[in-house]
């Protein structure tokens, strides 16, 4: 492992104190009430998509994807993704991006969706989706609603509200 190499794997509960205050950096506790965040309340991440990055046995970024559905059909919602300051402009955000959602591929997910940048995510295989389409149960700049298929002819079949799983 360099410094630009991160280990990459699964979130363990010894990391989960280091990933909370890497979110409380990142983005306040504003985060909780935002839509996104509301979805993840209460429903636990796949912990085989839930990863971090650690380099040289620092916490320098993480990545969570929780189950969702969307309409009746199954769904993740990726997020939050988090890069500590002093690791960014490296691509660990990148590497974990891509890392979870080959994992999510490989495991037999069809669609994965986030509200998100879509001069970022468009990389990463992300498309804004029609606003009639996907609908969030909360507030949301549908120009961020992003979804990646990750099994062929997924977008256009998905529709209708996201909600939990349960």
């Amino acid at each position: 492992m360099t410094e630009t190499s991160p280990d990459i794997r699964p979130e363990t509960a010894a990391d989960q104190a280091a990933v909370e205050a890497l979110h409380d950096h990142a983005f306040g506790p504003g985060r909780f009430v935002r839509t996104a965040s509301r979805l993840r309340e209460g429903v636990p991440a796949d912990p085989d998509l839930t990863l971090v990055a650690i380099v040289h046995g620092r916490l320098a970024g993480s990545v969570t994807m929780t189950p969702i559905v969307i309409g009746r059909d199954a769904a993740l919602l990726l997020g939050p993704l988090a890069v500590d300051p002093d690791f960014e402009n490296r691509g660990i955000g990148g590497m974990l991006v891509r890392a979870t959602l080959a994992r999510a591929k490989a495991a037999g997910h069809r669609l994965v969706l986030l509200v998100g940048d879509a001069s970022y995510y468009g990389r990463f295989g992300f498309h804004r989706v029609a606003p009639e389409q996907v609908v969030l149960p909360g507030p949301v700049d549908p120009r961020r609603v992003l979804v990646a298929e990750l099994s062929e002819g997924a977008r256009a079949a998905v529709h209708g509200l996201v909600g939990k799983v349960g």
